[in-house]
């Protein structure tokens, strides 16, 4: 269940900021307005939950630019693009670097609180799959670097027997690795194994 209700608001106008605020606090979300791509920035960290919604045409950084710079800093934060002068093709180019929505002002409230919901839930998808990585990744920290080593021949398919050769060591030490990997790692199989060992934390 999606328990993340953070809406950031990135707009130059305040009138725009303090509706939006009222809307999504009304709508029961928590919602943090921001005058600049600078100011949101300065709160911006890797551990950020939340959608944002960003305007495009601003002084000094505008909305696409931040958006770049987010992605820069692998910040996976939704975001719904609003604006008063977009373009189609600017509207392609956000959309393919990641946004979830390019939306017109004005926009009708219950249109943009769907983008929102829209945008909180993948945002609660990626959250998991980020924790589902770390937890992952942690049952490596215990494989040593030869188990590693043997882990890697074993996915690409080869026997016990041809990574003893390969690697000029006892058949039954390959035996014992394989073993300790299966322990360490907790995979079932080889197709289990090959997903643990792609993660990266």
């Amino acid at each position: 269940m999606n328990n993340i209700s953070n809406v950031f608001v990135v707009d130059d106008d305040a009138a725009v900021r303090d509706s939006l605020r009222m809307l999504l606090k009304t709508a029961g979300y928590t919602a943090a307005t921001f005058a600049s791509a600078d100011e949101f920035l300065t709160i911006c960290n890797s551990e950020i939950d939340g959608c944002l919604i960003l305007d495009v045409n601003m002084p000094d950084m505008d909305g696409p630019a931040l958006q770049e710079e987010l992605n820069r800093r692998r910040l996976q934060l939704p975001i719904i693009f609003l604006t008063g002068q977009g373009s189609i093709p600017l509207s392609v180019r956000t959309l393919k670097a990641g946004a979830m929505d390019f939306l017109t002002k004005p926009v009708e409230g219950r249109q943009l609180l769907a983008c929102v919901a829209e945008a909180l839930n993948k945002c609660a998808q990626l959250r998991m799959q980020k924790q589902e990585s770390r937890s992952t990744a942690a049952l490596l920290e215990n494989v040593t670097s030869r188990e590693k080593e043997v882990m890697l021949l074993v996915i690409q398919g080869l026997t016990s027997k041809e990574i003893a050769e390969k690697l000029s060591i006892s058949y039954r030490t390959v035996e014992n690795y394989r073993a300790n990997i299966k322990q360490k790692t907790g995979s079932k199989n080889i197709i289990d194994l090959a997903r643990i060992a792609s993660v990266k934390a």
